[in-house]
């Protein structure tokens, strides 16, 4: 089967025609039309990876692998992984259960740090101007960062990680936003946290 075939038989698959899926990822109609036309001919990486953002799927799975890929798909030789958006966390549960799953964002191995990895979305401005709302924030399962850290971390009374920045000062913790206009917030036995991960890097899609 030709690239552009396979392309648009799990278009419709997934429930989607070239009108809506343009839609959801913000790739032109013209541009998937062309893509499967031309069998991702000269497709530019980013919207490939947009349309396998949406269709949950992983990029290779669109490209023959006995077939010479575009010169504009060579990063597709390399192995592409599913890092999974984390939604709602509960305080008890492991993070990788299904019910916390609220989609997947696809990376490319190599740009992935070592150990687990997932992606939260920033809510609010707490972050901003360093973290953007709305940016899909990469981050690394650890149980501890460094002081002056971004990391993500979840309140005993809530059910969503929030991104803080992590000050240690002799026994005190506490979660600096980076926004003036939030207060910081001090852990302690009355109003303890847990900290998933370390921050590595947000994407924002436009």
């Amino acid at each position: 089967m030709e690239r552009g075939e396979k392309l648009e038989k799990i278009i419709h698959e997934k429930g989607f025609n070239n009108s809506t899926l343009s839609k959801a990822t913000g790739v032109p109609y013209s541009t998937i039309d062309s893509m499967i036309k031309r069998n991702l001919k000269n497709a530019s990486v980013d919207s490939v990876i947009k349309i396998c953002n949406v269709l949950g799927i992983q990029a290779e799975s669109i490209v023959n692998e006995n077939e010479q890929k575009p010169k504009n798909l060579y990063e597709i030789n390399s192995e592409f992984t599913k890092v999974p958006i984390l939604g709602e966390i509960s305080c008890g549960d492991p993070l990788y259960v299904e019910e916390n799953f609220a989609g997947y964002r696809i990376e490319s191995t190599d740009s992935l740090p070592s150990g687990n990895a997932y992606y939260l979305k920033a809510q609010g401005n707490s972050m901003s101007p360093t973290i953007p709302q709305g940016a899909y924030v990469l981050i690394r399962e650890q149980e501890d960062v460094e002081n002056g850290e971004i990391a993500a971390v979840l309140l005993s009374n809530d059910h969503e990680a929030s991104l803080k920045r992590v000050r240690k000062s002799n026994d005190t913790l506490m979660l600096i936003p980076d926004n003036s206009e939030y207060e910081p917030i001090v852990v302690n036995e009355k109003n303890p946290c847990k900290i998933l991960g370390k921050a590595v890097r947000y994407t924002f899609d436009l």
